[in-house]
């Protein structure tokens, strides 16, 4: 019997799977920009930019997609897009000297989404957020409620004069636009509440027992179930399109190498570690070569800047030193305020993402659900760690406004009253 012959890749089938792969990402985007955008940015032509910097507002921003940050200027989203990406540790400078016009940078814009998508379920993640709500839901998390306030921030020197009339007017301001969100939650839960006691009894699903507002909604406009059957026909084609994804997420990793290649090296170079769907045991064998590699290349790294660095806070002094056991007091403390959560809570999951409202009777036993009481407590443990949080930053601002005070001589200074 002879041998059988592997069959190698058709490069025609590989040029098609590209475009392929790079359509169902897209149509699991926001902005769902075209293959032929993410060609244009490979090759750095400049009209792939202002789409590029859209979608990265849009997967970056916080806010809804419908909502007024929508309509800001391509200046404005590519400074803020400059900013959030520089605040979650992006290594890359070349991005940061790219113009605010959005006129430029393709190729660092497709390298940045690249590493967005490297450091965690990215499409799954905007799925999430953007799935249409059929429930009364309302968000339950505590994965970043510490008991310490976490590291002291360092002391940044402002440049030029700061109008302290000016901060206290945005301190008002907040405390105004603050009373307002609570007012306003405030109404809609009151309102919540009343639809559910007025709807009691006429769901289909005795586990709810009431309905929800956009079920009551369905019930005073009949004709709004027709977007609603759009909305959930498009949200199904995004769920569809995220399946197809990950069957091709590989070949766009190959195709990314590419695009690495063609960009100018740096001192701290983008790297990106997929995740490889179902491998084979030659992919698990090449995976952990490149993976010793890495770790290697980390660990001369790192050796290196330790040994600069300990050079120079040698030179420094005593002060250095104090503040890397400061440093060293401070992680210690996260990590023992991490372990005593841990143990209150005997290994159980914290509440997490959304939960939907059900209106129930105390003598009626509850289902798996989440109980008012539970998520009482979460807000209330995550309340104690903004107060903490906030008392530390208090001090040290008390703290710098003195050094500044002593630094002028002839100036009084009168401490705000602690709170």
């Amino acid at each position: 019997m002879g041998r059988r012959r592997l069959r190698r890749p058709d490069p025609a089938d590989a040029a098609r799977a590209l475009p392929e792969a790079i359509a169902a990402l897209s149509r699991t985007l926001p902005a769902a920009p075209s293959p032929e955008t993410f060609r244009r940015a490979k090759f750095d032509h400049p009209e792939a930019a202002p789409a590029l910097w859209r979608l990265l507002f849009r997967v970056l921003s916080p806010l809804p997609a419908d909502g007024a940050s929508a309509s800001l200027a391509l200046e404005a989203q590519a400074r803020w897009v400059k900013s959030a990406l520089r605040s979650q540790g992006y290594p890359r400078r070349a991005l940061v000297q790219l113009p605010d016009d959005g006129s430029q940078g393709g190729r660092e814009l497709l390298l940045a989404l690249a590493w967005l998508l490297a450091r965690g379920p990215l499409p799954e993640r905007l799925l999430t957020q953007s799935h249409v709500r059929l429930g009364d839901e309302i968000p339950v998390c505590e994965c970043e409620a510490l008991a310490s306030p976490g590291l002291s921030a360092p002391s940044v020197e402002a440049e030029g004069f700061v109008d302290i009339r000016h901060l206290q007017w945005l301190m008002g301001k907040l405390r105004l636009q603050w009373r307002n969100l609570m007012a306003s939650q405030q109404e809609q839960c009151a309102l919540l509440g009343k639809i559910h006691s007025y709807t009691r009894g006429c769901h289909s699903d005795r586990s709810l027992g009431h309905l929800s507002v956009t079920e009551t909604e369905l019930l005073r406009d009949p004709e709004g179930g027709r977007q609603l059957l759009r909305r959930l026909e498009m949200e199904n084609a995004r769920l569809e399109a995220a399946l197809e994804w990950r069957h091709r997420e590989l070949i766009f990793w190959q195709w990314m190498d590419t695009v690495l290649d063609a960009c100018s090296p740096e001192a701290s170079p983008v790297t990106f570690l997929p995740r490889i769907p179902e491998p084979g045991p030659g992919a698990v064998r090449l995976l952990a070569r490149e993976l010793q590699t890495l770790q290697e290349e980390l660990r001369e790294a790192a050796e290196a800047r330790r040994a600069a660095w300990q050079a120079v806070v040698g030179g420094h002094g005593p002060e250095w030193r104090a503040a890397r056991r400061a440093l060293q007091t401070a992680v210690a403390q996260d990590l023992a305020a991490l372990q005593r959560a841990w143990e209150q809570d005997e290994g159980r999951a914290r509440p997490h993402g959304p939960r939907r409202l059900v209106r129930t009777d105390a003598k009626v036993p509850g289902g798996p659900g989440l109980w008012a009481a539970e998520a009482t407590e979460a807000l209330r443990a995550r309340e104690a760690c903004l107060e903490a949080a906030l008392r530390q930053l208090q001090g040290q601002c008390r703290q710098e406004l003195a050094r500044l005070a002593g630094a002028r001589p002839g100036l009084i200074w009168v401490p705000p009253p602690a709170r």
